[in-house]
């Protein structure tokens, strides 16, 4: 079956995408096996003149230059106060104590990697076809209970409902786009159609921008998602535009948009393959989830006029809607609206691993188990290729390597609630960033609702 779908939408295989870590590591394969015995030092004379002695030198190994090994040895002493420094970066402590959130970490990657139990990598497509099944039962039968009964007193459970599980297919979806769904790029690709278009969603287009927010999470510049705003920018927006970006419920619909024209500052379009979000040996990709996006607006089309347009706004275009403000809500608030201001990067100061410490985790309640536990963020940023079954044990497993980098996030009750506040808060008071420096954090614009705001 699969491979008769296959066919007739003309995809192929997507390569397995992770993103490229910058860290600088040497891999502990190039690290020789038994040390060489060390040559004779040179005169001192032989060394440069800011020198005690010459520098070591590691790249595979202890390497020689001209017969002599050069050992680095400062000729002033560090002062106190530099050292003081540079424990406080290295352990991400402030003057008085306090934690300092946008201070490099005193681990690497590799670090929170090894903690995690090997088991959590691995990937059963049995499994995570069962999660599609139980998520289209649902659906259908949802819709079949609401026509049945045809209650108005109904109606609107309904939509929360069925809104929540299109959200629900959404990240089954995503899970097919990092390839987390399966080890099987074929069937990623058609489950991951299948799904996505069914929501209005664009695979591919997705797919790609969302891997691009992967692999640039907390630049300020290069994040595809919810990025920060510079100053400039958002000074050039009109105030009608400002004013809806952060008012709700607006910025919670701009899904839609998002999709045909990304965010302030960036240009281009989901479902153009020509789009600035792609390069050329992806537009075959682009046309064919574009394609199958077509089709199913036709369907709906078709089903409006055959079923009448009312019936098809209640049973899916408000669900719909539903849906988009879930994923509104669940994108923003993974990357905003902490108690403490989390920092954003640029140039030399951001990495994979800084950046990907930036989101937080969020409970949802019961909803979790509905959304298949997207809350557990932190990790599946840092590694989007564990299936989201194993999400929260991965997490716990890092959580002593990553200490207090990571946040815990506030207990939910069996509905998120409590997240609205958090939302509200961060509206109010996250508008942009300035123009300039490495390490930034969100300001507050006092005269954007015509009066002053507290940060």
């Amino acid at each position: 079956m699969a491979s008769w779908v296959l066919s007739e939408c003309g995809l192929k295989p997507l390569p397995c995408v992770y993103p490229r870590i910058r860290n600088g590591l040497v891999s502990n394969s190039t690290l020789p096996s038994k040390v060489r015995p060390l040559p004779k030092l040179l005169p001192l004379r032989t060394c440069k003149s800011h020198y005690l002695g010459c520098s070591f030198r590691l790249s595979g190994g202890l390497r020689r230059d001209s017969g002599a090994l050069n050992v680095s040895a400062p000729l002033r002493v560090t002062p106190a106060g530099e050292e003081d420094e540079k424990r406080r970066r290295d352990t991400g402590v402030k003057d008085g104590g306090e934690f300092d959130p946008g201070s490099p970490p005193p681990f690497r990657l590799a670090d929170v990697r090894a903690a995690i139990p090997k088991h959590c990598w691995v990937k059963d497509p049995w499994r995570s076809m069962s999660y599609v099944m139980r998520d289209i039962v649902v659906v259908f039968g949802l819709a079949a209970v609401a026509v049945y009964l045809n209650n108005w007193a109904l109606w609107p459970l309904y939509w929360i409902a069925q809104g929540t599980m299109f959200w629900a297919l959404f990240v089954l979806g995503h899970d097919c786009g990092h390839g987390s769904f399966s080890n099987n790029p074929n069937l990623n690709s058609v489950v991951g159609h299948l799904l996505h278009s069914s929501i209005l969603v664009p695979y591919h287009g997705w797919r790609i921008s969302h891997r691009t927010h992967h692999q640039n999470h907390g630049h300020v510049e290069n994040d595809e998602s919810w990025h920060p705003l510079s100053e400039k920018i958002y000074k050039s927006l009109d105030n009608a535009t400002r004013t809806l970006r952060f008012t709700l419920p607006f910025p919670m619909l701009a899904y839609p948009i998002y999709l045909w024209g990304r965010s302030p500052g960036k240009k281009g379009s989901h479902f153009h393959p020509s789009s600035d979000l792609f390069v050329p040996s992806e537009r075959k990709d682009v046309i064919t989830s574009t394609a199958c996006w077509t089709a199913m607006v036709a369907l709906l089309g078709y089903l409006s006029f055959a079923m009448g347009p009312v019936q098809m706004l209640k049973l899916y275009f408000i669900p719909y809607w539903i849906f988009v403000m879930w994923l509104d809500l669940v994108t923003y608030m993974h990357h905003h609206g902490h108690e403490e201001k989390l920092p954003w990067y640029r140039g030399k100061e951001w990495s994979y691993l800084r950046g990907g410490l930036t989101t937080l985790d969020r409970d949802y309640g019961i909803i979790d188990n509905i959304h298949h536990d997207i809350g557990t963020h932190v990790i599946h940023h840092l590694f989007p290729q564990i299936p989201h079954y194993h999400l929260i044990e991965a997490t716990e497993a890092a959580k002593p390597v990553l200490g207090k980098y990571y946040r815990e996030p506030q207990k939910s009750g069996p509905l998120p609630f409590h997240l609205l506040g958090a939302l509200i808060r961060s509206m109010k008071r996250d508008h942009y960033v300035s123009d300039a420096g490495d390490v930034v954090y969100y300001q507050t614009d006092p005269q954007l609702y015509g009066q002053k705001t507290s940060e």
